[in-house]
């Protein structure tokens, strides 16, 4: 456990302990750190620090902005069943599955999607532009696609931060942004813990990179095979971090067979992550005591 280097690192303070809580990327995967976010709002704890990667970072700025975790839920429920026409609405819809299903691959630019406009409706959801405006700091991982490097944001313009650390190579472009081109944080850093070590007291993971099984003999689609392949690396990233230095609370939702982008698929995600978000839960109560 992480307990004794991070009561070294920075110091217990009198009192609740200063939380730190990574959100790991893992696209649709992500939706559970709705039910994590939930928990610790119903346990009245506010995070010192946030860190995400990919999908994570979206739900981090979300929290960070203000929104609690029932209002995020709120916000992917009317996208579920709003039928909004609009690049985000369609995450919440079968039809992005079918749509990768039959498209023809035609990659252009280097990718196959812009998420220009997923980033405007975000902005304008959480009503904030630049990481000192955000209530919780927040750092947001990207990767350096030429220099293969983890590259940490916390200051200046949040929304280019955000839709960097989102870049998954062939499905939206990368990100010039700081100076350099940017691309999917979970390239590097999928679940980034270690970066809140030196300033928490306690220090979090939500690790949403889910399992997959065989669906059939014929082996996976190409768009199976590129994303699944994206997490098989992923999770050797994950698995050397927690062989080196560990978080003092762990969750790892049992999120089975769900696919990047089948953010259409909440209920099911939110059923498979509540055992997690009871397990956090529980470690809460004991470790941060309340």
């Amino acid at each position: 456990m992480l307990a004794s280097s991070l009561l070294a690192a920075c110091g217990k303070l009198p009192g609740k302990p200063r939380i730190g809580l990574a959100l790991g990327g893992g696209g649709a995967k992500g939706l559970a750190h709705v039910l994590m976010l939930e928990v610790f709002d119903e346990l009245a704890l506010v995070p010192h620090r946030l860190s995400g990667t990919s999908i994570g970072a979206v739900m981090g700025a979300l929290y960070a902005s203000g929104l609690g975790g029932r209002a995020i839920r709120d916000l992917i429920d009317s996208l579920t069943v709003s039928g909004a026409e609009n690049w985000f609405g369609s995450l919440f819809s079968e039809e992005i599955t079918r749509w990768f299903d039959f498209i023809e691959l035609k990659l252009g630019e280097g990718a196959l999607a812009d998420s220009s406009a997923f980033i405007r409706f975000l902005g304008e959801t959480i009503g904030r532009s630049d990481f000192d405006e955000l209530k919780i700091p927040l750092k947001v991982v990207a990767a350096d696609f030429w220099s293969r490097e983890q590259v940490m944001l916390e200051r200046g313009p949040l929304l280019p931060a955000i839709k960097a650390s989102t870049a998954m190579p062939g499905l939206f472009e990368p990100v010039h942004h700081a100076g350099r081109l940017l691309v999917d944080g979970g390239l590097v850093n999928p679940v980034p813990y270690d970066l809140l070590v030196e300033e928490c007291d306690l220090v979090v993971a939500v690790d949403v990179l889910g399992v997959r099984t065989p669906e059939s003999a014929d082996g996976p689609g190409f768009f199976e095979a590129t994303f699944n392949t994206f997490q098989i690396m992923q999770n050797s990233i994950v698995q050397e971090k927690l062989a080196r230095i560990s978080p003092d609370i762990y969750i790892k939702p049992a999120i089975e067979n769900v696919r990047v982008l089948e953010f259409y698929k909440a209920d099911t995600i939110y059923n498979q992550a509540t055992p997690a978000a009871d397990k956090l839960r529980t470690a809460l109560r004991r470790q941060a005591g309340v």
